[in-house]
């Protein structure tokens, strides 16, 4: 079982992948990541990454210049691999993955897109939520849901009532 979310930013995709996350995590062994937005004086500044089994965390991007850019932000190739394909990689002897999220910074990195290809190519659950511009690459692999303001919660629950199902507690 394969679910994708997508949605506009600020939606609450990163609020789902984490109650699945805080859910199933005495349940079933769970590996994979989050991304956080991180905000100072009320502007965005970057986002941190951290691995949900570990809770090991880094920087995925920053607003400044350097090698791998997205916009305004500096891609962290370093601190992506060291804990987001590590997270990967753990992903695929787990129960389910949470995968938050698939982006335009994240597939900078090539162990980043091999380690994803890995994971999808596995029979490992996963919840992964994926930028909307990406969303369209997903539709083959599994359902894909739009999170929006309106049905956000109602989505939140059938996704989390389906990976219940799936795993069986």
């Amino acid at each position: 079982m394969r679910i994708f979310v997508t949605g506009k930013p600020g939606v609450g995709k990163t609020t789902l992948a984490l109650r699945a996350w805080e859910r199933f995590k005495g349940d079933a062994r769970i590996a994979g990541f989050v991304t956080e937005e991180v905000r100072e004086r009320g502007r965005r500044v970057g986002f941190r990454i951290r691995a949900l089994d570990t809770g090991e965390e880094g920087w995925l991007a920053r607003v400044g210049k350097g090698d791998v850019m997205v916009g305004r932000y500096a891609v962290n190739l370093e601190d992506l691999e060291r804990v987001g394909v590590s997270a990967l990689r753990r992903a695929l002897n787990s129960e389910l993955a949470i995968v938050d999220e698939i982006g335009a910074m994240e597939m900078k990195s090539r162990a980043f897109a091999e380690a994803l290809d890995e994971l999808l190519r596995s029979d490992v659950p996963l919840l992964a939520t994926v930028h909307r511009r990406f969303a369209h690459q997903f539709r083959n692999y599994g359902e894909l849901y739009t999170l929006t303001i309106e049905n956000r919660e109602n989505l939140t629950l059938e996704i989390l009532e389906k990976l219940q199902q799936h795993l069986g507690r």
